[in-house]
């Protein structure tokens, strides 16, 4: 007698579910080869192990993938592409870790906090000029979330369109191969006639999508106007970090 259709269904989602383990073992087995060259055995060996035993869970909750560009808050001419992997931790609060791209090899360069206008609007003034609107980043198609279908997408960025971010990137790696000096302050562009118009071409090539594309099919989504106090730059004066020596309290 065979197996019953309940039992046959059983096993193939057992089977299933340690086709899709094995995939992932595979995944991670690949990825810490690929990021492990030149790496002594001993360690890779012990990235390997922590990679599929070690419980991470701030990892795991990572929801979102966007890719966008940030320009410094004092150089608008200085801008960089920007991979950002984000959790939804409150209603009012996304915060994410900054790539310089989507790759195993990948640079962390920075991290992101988002906040509702709501939120915003209650923060001290010296507060507020640390943070940048996401308005026009998100309606001329700058900012994107690849892979993504296009009505998922726009769902998500009618949402955002009314969020400002708070970033600071700790790896100035359009200068540096390697991580030197203290973190800088990052802003969004406003207007267009702002963005590196090479840069976003390189990046939709790469990435198999379409900023005029998406700038058109998020014309429907409202312009919101931008709360005083963000975007300080525009000002002509904004601020910047600086590393200042100070006597070390006991």
């Amino acid at each position: 007698m065979g197996p019953t259709p309940v039992k046959s269904m059983s096993l193939g989602f057992a089977a299933g579910l340690g086709v899709a383990a094995s995939a992932a073992v595979g995944r991670k087995v690949v990825t810490a080869a690929k990021v492990g060259q030149g790496h002594p055995l001993k360690h890779r060996a012990l990235d390997l192990a922590s990679g599929l035993i070690q419980p991470k869970y701030p990892l795991e909750a990572m929801s979102t993938y966007l890719n966008g560009l940030h320009m410094y808050a004092d150089e608008m001419g200085r801008q960089v592409e920007a991979s950002h992997f984000c959790i939804h931790l409150r209603h009012d609060l996304h915060q994410c870790v900054i790539f310089d791209r989507n790759a195993p090899d990948a640079r962390l360069i920075g991290i992101e906090y988002i906040t509702t206008e709501e939120r915003f609007l209650s923060l001290p003034e010296d507060e507020k000029r640390l943070w940048h609107s996401h308005h026009y980043e998100v309606k001329s198609g700058v900012l994107a979330a690849p892979g993504v279908p296009e009505l998922a997408e726009h769902a998500y960025f009618t949402d955002l369109v009314t969020t400002y971010g708070k970033t600071f990137h700790t790896w100035q790696y359009d200068r540096d191969e390697f991580p030197y000096g203290i973190p800088q302050l990052m802003m969004g562009i406003t207007e267009d006639g702002q963005a590196d118009e090479e840069l976003i071409h390189k990046r939709d090539r790469r990435l198999g999508i379409s900023t005029s594309h998406k700038r058109a099919s998020r014309a429907d989504i409202p312009m919101p106007e931008v709360a005083p106090g963000a975007n300080s730059w525009e000002s002509g004066r904004t601020v910047q970090t600086r590393l200042e020596e100070m006597d070390f309290k006991r």
